[in-house]
């Protein structure tokens, strides 16, 4: 049985063609949206383990135990080892509120986020090495080799206060969602695993999609392994 093609005129294409654009955003929207998340969860559970240590005097071994508790409680996830735990301490410790002011560490991938605290001191070029991450999609090992060279310095630029790069971005900005669902911890938040095909990805970024398709009205539809879902 064959199926007949449709020739449509300009008027289908261009709305067909804005229906893609729209799916393309709520796809970017929804992995930004996942990392910030976690981000923001790492980024608790860190200011909690500063508070609670100090309130309950809890010495060295309460990390190892906490972090034992936490992967029996969420065996697929690898996030919850006790250097990761440390980290998201120092997280906490270095950034008061990562979602006030200019601070743009909620829209990187953890991965990056490491990069920065650990080989960025000055709070002023961790900025604006974050807003270049975010402006070029780069992959945490260009980031590495960014602040290797130093090109903060090379570059001789002050870092802008500007924050609003999620309105500002362009379609084809996709580089840094694409980091964003590679980082091994959004594959431990999204219970994925390491070791996924792109279907996998697929799966767990509509779960998240669909709520975006809500805002395009009723009527619309998407597929998921060749089920209709309509919004």
């Amino acid at each position: 049985m064959t199926t007949s093609i449709l020739h449509l005129d300009t008027n289908y294409i261009s709305f067909l063609d804005s229906i893609k654009i729209k799916f393309k955003k709520a796809q970017i929207r929804a992995a930004l949206s996942i990392n910030k998340e976690l981000i923001i969860l790492y980024w608790t559970i860190g200011s909690e383990l500063i508070t609670k240590q100090q309130q309950f005097k809890w010495g060295s071994q309460f990390i190892e135990q906490f972090s034992h508790d936490l992967q029996h409680a969420f065996p697929e996830m690898q996030g919850f080892s006790a250097s990761n735990l440390k980290r998201m301490r120092r997280f906490a410790q270095e950034y008061p509120n990562p979602t006030i002011g200019s601070q743009l560490v909620t829209q990187l991938p953890w991965g990056h986020i490491l990069v920065l605290m650990f080989k960025v001191k000055n709070l002023q070029q961790r900025e604006w090495y974050a807003k270049k991450v975010i402006e070029n999609g780069w992959s945490r090992s260009i980031l590495e080799m960014q602040i290797e060279t130093d090109l903060y310095s090379r570059q001789g630029i002050t870092p802008t206060k500007t924050t609003n790069f999620d309105k500002n971005l362009p379609i084809e900005q996709s580089q840094r969602a694409i980091e964003i669902l590679k980082d091994p911890y959004n594959f431990d938040f999204l219970t994925i695993g390491n070791k996924v095909n792109e279907r996998d990805i697929e799966n767990a970024l509509i779960q998240h999609v669909r709520d975006f398709l809500l805002e395009l009205g009723q009527g619309f539809a998407t597929l998921k392994n060749d089920e209709l879902i309509e919004v």
